[in-house]
């Protein structure tokens, strides 16, 4: 599991996305420009939560996320998501 050097604030979340798909269940390989955009990927860091409302999600949940949730950020290199839990679906 990554580390990130970040600390999300509130009820926000890091996702380090699941890898796109390369290939479909018949064998067709998908190339880059086809791919879709990812909609599952790993919990890497969590805020603190609301006053109100503490996270439900924690570090190490794979989770499912609308197509255009969160905002792409670079740490060390690396890609992830940061979003609001709310953006969040469903962990699985």
């Amino acid at each position: 599991m990554s580390k990130v050097s970040i600390k999300p604030l509130a009820d926000r979340v890091i996702v380090e996305a699941a890898a796109a798909e390369t290939k479909t269940a018949g064998g067709i390989i998908i190339p880059d420009t086809a791919k879709e955009k990812p909609q599952k990927g790993k919990v890497i860091a969590v805020g603190t939560g609301k006053k109100d409302e503490p996270l439900t999600v924690k570090v190490g949940d794979s989770v499912l996320y609308g197509k255009y949730s969160g905002t792409e950020i670079q740490v060390d290199g690396k890609e992830y998501l940061i979003m609001r839990e709310s953006d969040i679906f469903a962990v699985v």
